[in-house]
């Protein structure tokens, strides 16, 4: 488990914006509710009330190192890629310190792809998404030329899916 933990800090070190959308949203805002009993949450509704990114990011930060499970509802803005690891956004830049990031691991990807014959990006920019996992604050370390960690860093807040159940679109893709 610490090797995992270790391997997922080192992909998520540089997860990099690859496509993000045209527009930027307002979204409403409520707190993340309890994780539900049903294992099966993709669902389409015509009004969606969103998860505070700033509440997620401060319940996240109060609780490191532990995680905040919950179910969290979010407009994806863009996604990165880092190794095999895609990273849905809620803020065009990932680095932002509003942004929340849903890390999804290399079997969720092909699962998707398998289950719905599209591309996440196709998919995912412009969605609104209900995600079930744990919120958890991430420190990103910056690297110099050699490699080695500069002693400069900053904080991601993620939530890690490493199954399909866990995720779920509201609203129809086009």
């Amino acid at each position: 488990m610490k090797k995992f933990a270790f391997l997922m800090a080192l992909f998520l070190f540089g997860c990099e914006s690859t496509h993000t959308s045209e527009n930027q949203h307002t979204s409403p805002s409520v707190s993340p509710s309890p994780l539900a009993s049903s294992p099966n949450i993709q669902s389409f509704q015509s009004e969606i009330e969103y998860s505070d990114t700033m509440e997620i990011i401060r319940s996240a930060a109060e609780a490191a190192p532990r995680k905040v499970e919950g179910e969290y509802i979010l407009k994806i803005k863009a996604i990165g890629r880092q190794g095999p690891f895609i990273f849905l956004n809620t803020e065009l830049d990932y680095r932002d310190q509003r942004a929340v990031t849903i890390a999804l691991h290399p079997q969720v990807i092909s699962s998707f792809e398998e289950k719905y014959g599209r591309s996440l990006k196709e998919y995912f920019i412009d969605r609104s998404v209900k995600v079930l996992g744990e919120a958890q604050r991430i420190k990103i370390n910056f690297m110099s030329r050699s490699g080695k960690p500069s002693g400069k860093y900053y904080y991601q807040t993620h939530i890690m899916v490493s199954d399909i159940e866990q995720l779920g679109v509201l609203n129809r893709p086009a």
